[in-house]
Formats: C-alpha cells, structure tokens, sequence
C-alpha cells in the first residue's frame, strides 16, 4: 500500500466515525491528520464531557494495588465485541490474565486487547466508540494488596 493510500485509509476512518484528529505510527511513519474548520482558530470550543473526563485522569494516579492497562496503540475503544452484545468487563467484575477487556478498532482491524491483570475493574475510563491514543489509561484493575 502506497503513501497516499494510507492517508485515504485514515481519512475514511476519521469520516465513519466522525474525528477531529488521528494520529496513527505504521513502522517508522507517523500521519497526523487533523480536521480544521475554516473559523477554528478565532473560536475555541468548550471542552466535552470525555475531553474533560481524560485531563482528569491524566492528573488522577490509581492507587498503589491498582494497575492500568493502557491502550497499545491508536484507534477507537469499543467495550462490547458487537453492538448490542454484553460488554466484555464492566465496574466491579473480576478479571483473569488474558481475559478479552476491550476491543480497539485500528486500519479496520479488530483487536483484542487482554488483561495482564487479575483483580477488579475498578474504573473504564474512555466512553465506547471513543479514540484512545497510544499509551492513554483505559482500564484500572485493583489488584490484590
């Protein structure tokens, strides 16, 4: 697949699921696409919900016991492996080692992201259909003292 097919191929990830930006690393290459609006930089919108919600994990640190499972690559969070499904883990449930927790949705490839973890799920922190970036918290597992 040639340069410029790969910027298609994210384009079209940010139109289906409507982002603002994406920031991807295949190999050595980083693509940074970010979507502007002509009035952009004279208006800085509030921030939302979830922008919020991910600052105040960022300057959050879990608990001694409890681990974070961060997210190994960019693409968009998904806590079910289909609409409508039972999620894989929600607050409260006990977790394995290796156990499905999410999927992360990346180039149109599904992958299953496992915990390393056993304890409870003590915090989900992106919201389904959200974009996580690489290294961003996504599950806190408290584990056993």
């Amino acid at each position: 697949m040639d340069e410029q097919e790969k910027i298609k191929e994210l384009l079209a990830i940010m139109h289906e699921h409507d982002l603002d930006s994406l920031k991807v690393k295949l190999g050595d290459q980083i693509y940074e696409l970010v979507r502007r609006s002509p009035t952009a930089d004279a208006q800085v919108p509030p921030k939302s919900p979830p922008a919020a919600a991910a600052a105040e994990t960022a300057a959050t640190a879990p608990p001694p016991n409890v681990k974070r499972i961060t997210a190994p690559l960019v693409g968009v969070f998904y806590t079910a492996p289909s609409p409508g499904a039972d999620a894989f883990v929600k607050v409260g449930d006990r977790v394995t080692v290796g156990q499905v927790i999410c999927i992360i949705e990346a180039m149109k490839l599904m992958n299953e992201i496992t915990s390393d973890y056993a304890g409870v799920v003590t915090r989900i922190i992106p919201e389904n259909g959200e974009l996580v970036s690489l290294g961003e918290d996504m599950i806190w597992v408290e584990t056993a003292p």
